[in-house]
């Protein structure tokens, strides 16, 4: 079985791989990685569900097409040009709500209900902020980290970081994890205490 050919990817998609590229959007996520993150935020009916780092909606595709129609969907990014494109896609999809702010800062003012999966596809809440991420997420809970097997795009010096973000997120005893050397990189956590 090989499982790239076992893929169907979500609405929109092909429309948000166009208009990334004439973007030159040069950070899509996976395809194995949009497949699992559906499938994650398919097993939570009624979900609350984070996404950091919208890009230009590729992996909110993923998850819009996971979630049931009474899930709420926040996805959050610094660059407004690339997010206007899945702004523009997602306009009416009552589900979703796309914020355009600085990752750190709102992850780290954000005060309202926790998440049933956060999806962290960006320095904020990966390499920076951590702990205030984690906090945000409900026992029961996913956490999905993909990149974290070299990438083409990685700036020098990166490599140490993701180790030493892979050995600090082993020291947690309030999540359960596994490892995926497997699409780009993953670790999936849930939340159990």
């Amino acid at each position: 079985m090989l499982d790239d050919e076992q893929i169907i990817v979500p609405k929109y998609y092909a429309q948000l791989l166009e208009a990334s590229a004439k973007l030159q959007f040069s950070m899509p996520s996976d395809l194995k990685t949009g497949s699992l993150l559906r499938t994650l935020v398919a097993s939570k009916p009624s979900g609350h569900f984070l996404d950091i780092g919208t890009g230009t909606g590729l992996s909110l595709a993923w998850i819009a097409e996971g979630a049931d129609e009474s899930s709420r969907i926040i996805s959050i990014d610094i660059n407004a040009d690339f997010q206007q494109v899945a702004i523009d896609t997602f306009s009416d999809d009552l589900r979703i709500s796309i914020d355009t702010a600085d990752g750190n800062e709102w992850l780290t003012f954000y005060d309202g209900e926790q998440f049933d999966l956060i999806f962290a596809d960006a320095m904020p809440g990966k390499f920076e902020v951590l702990d205030q991420t984690l906090e945000l997420i409900k026992v029961g809970g996913f956490y999905l980290i993909d990149d974290l097997l070299p990438q083409p795009n990685w700036p020098e010096g990166h490599s140490s970081r993701v180790d030493a973000l892979v050995e600090t997120l082993k020291q947690r005893s309030d999540f359960v994890q596994t490892t995926f050397n497997w699409s780009t990189g993953l670790m999936l956590f849930t939340k159990i205490k």
